[in-house]
């Protein structure tokens, strides 16, 4: 009995193993090709895919953006449970484990040929991984087979303790082979990553002819606590579907702009920085953001307008809608009017004055303001299609999202956190609002469900930003609960009914409780 256990574990190891080397190598070859999507990834990003839009959004909420890091370990680990069970299987027979592997294979590859933009030569690396697990398990497996043969006839055989011996023994020597082997294949995986580098030379390697902006006088309080008025770019929240970050070179970006047009027109890198840049501060907020979270940020951002390349394209009559598609096949629809109603919606190069990190979207991306990010703020933009709403289905409006979703007027309370220790009598309270495209106009705060009081407002360059507030509330020792609206300058107060993310944005007051001593 004992034996029988040892030998299952021993098989479980060698499935592991042979998963592992077999993965080390399908990484290597989509790192050598230069492909975004490993195996893995695609798989990844297939499920993502496959996910409804409220539970992913339940997901996002719990794990915030360790979503996807998250995803990547949930795919490996069922990978190699997968692979333990082809060792145990296999430990019956060769083809048993083989089995299994082929049908992970077959998952795998149809997850890679079913990703935008693929091609034969996606299947390389799922081929090079199969043929690793075909020939791997049965060179682990076999020295297991003896070795249990060899054990059970250990009473009737002189030399049947010394045969499994000698089998488990070159087990042993060649798992550790074999481990050794997966783990270099990873590494040449992660070091021949060539074209992530080259993306990252183009972006050191550019000078645009940008700004990183002033922060305007009084825009930032500078207090304590208070998120700062611009967004550093490593700071900037990023959510997306995307598992394998897109590497894209400046010279092979192009977009093409077409549809419900009169003239179809097609850019290159050259072509935007040619053309007239515009500079402004935008706040960007995803959809996904809860009352009082941190889904929302600020930037200077530099770029092309995209109401001047739809003029010149010629929008023709009875187009409502751009669908947006980026390079790894993401879509979203942005009505007309916002691209071309005077706001500064941008085809965006810079950030903060830099070049787009490549995880912001580099080369381009959009930004438009006063919309949630699903309708609007698509990264490594390749496609604008004219058309009409009623025509074409997004992402995210595939899956029960709204389908036109202006950013709802939101507050947040920055200072004090929640659950803080506070000295009582005079407390400072601050945080920030926005109503993109609409601007704030007031700002009020509620202590332990008394009367409303005003705060105090920071400057702001135009209604496409967010805007600190702060103020002071007297305080007794004891558990107090702040809590804020603002009003918008269309005269809309946030309503205090919660509502969830889906599917067009939360709404609420945020609150917190603090504590006076």
């Amino acid at each position: 009995m004992r034996q029988d256990r040892v030998a299952g574990w021993s098989a479980a190891l060698a499935g592991l193993l042979t998963g592992a080397a077999g993965l080390g190598v399908a990484l290597a070859t989509s790192s050598l090709l230069g492909q975004r999507l490993s195996p893995l990834s695609a798989v990844s990003e297939t499920v993502i895919e496959l996910t409804p839009g409220k539970i992913a959004h339940l997901l996002v909420s719990v794990v915030g953006q360790n979503d996807k890091p998250l995803l990547r370990a949930g795919t490996l680990v069922g990978l190699l449970v997968l692979a333990a069970v082809a060792g145990r299987v296999g430990l019956r027979s060769n083809l048993s484990g083989q089995g299994v592997f082929l049908a992970m294979a077959v998952v795998a590859g149809a997850c890679a040929l079913g990703r935008p933009g693929a091609d034969p030569a996606s299947l390389l690396p799922v081929v090079t991984g199969l043929v690793t697990w075909l020939l791997v398990l049965p060179v682990l497996l076999d020295p297991l087979r003896g070795a249990d043969r060899d054990g059970a006839d250990e009473a009737d055989r002189p030399d049947g303790a010394a045969g499994a011996d000698a089998g488990r023994r070159t087990f042993l020597r060649r798992a550790v082979l074999v481990g050794l082997g997966a783990a270099a294949a990873g590494l040449v995986g992660g070091m021949f990553g060539r074209k992530r580098r080259e993306v990252e030379r183009d972006i050191a390697s550019l000078d645009l002819p940008v700004t990183r902006g002033t922060v305007p006088a009084g825009a930032d309080l500078g207090l304590e606590g208070l998120a700062p008025w611009r967004t550093p770019n490593r700071d900037f929240y990023l959510i997306d579907t995307t598992i394998g970050v897109p590497a894209i070179r400046k010279e092979d970006w192009s977009l093409r702009i077409h549809g419900m047009v009169d003239k179809e027109i097609r850019l290159s890198y050259d072509d935007l920085l040619a053309r007239e840049l515009t500079e402004a501060w935008v706040t960007l907020c995803c959809v996904s953001n809860e009352v009082g979270g941190s889904l929302v940020g600020n930037a200077h951002w530099s770029g092309v307008r995209i109401a001047d390349l739809l003029r010149e394209a010629g929008v023709q009559d009875g187009a409502d809608a751009v669908l947006q598609t980026s390079e790894d096949g993401w879509t979203c629809g942005t009505p007309v009017q916002a691209l071309t109603d005077g706001r500064d919606a941008l085809l965006a190069i810079a950030m903060n004055g830099e070049p787009l990190p490549v995880e912001h979207g580099f080369p381009v991306r959009m930004v438009v303001p006063g919309l949630y990010g699903f309708v609007s703020a698509t990264k490594w933009l390749v496609d604008l299609e004219v058309t009409r709403f009623s025509d074409v289905d997004a992402f995210w409006t595939e899956r029960g999202w709204a389908e036109k979703c202006p950013i709802k007027t939101q507050s947040r309370i920055d200072v004090p956190r929640a659950n803080h220790r506070v000295a009582a009598g005079s407390v400072t309270v601050a945080g920030v609002a926005w109503a993109q495209h609409l601007g704030i106009d007031k700002v009020e705060v509620q202590l332990d469900g008394k009367g409303w009081q005003e705060v105090e407002l920071a400057r702001v360059p135009s209604v496409d930003t967010w805007v600190q507030w702060h103020g002071t509330v007297d305080v007794g020792p004891g558990v107090h609960r702040l809590t804020v609206r603002a009003t918008d300058r269309s005269g809309e107060t946030q309503t205090s009914v919660r509502t969830d993310v889906v599917p067009d944005g939360a709404s609420g007051w945020d609150s917190v409780e603090f504590t006076a001593e």
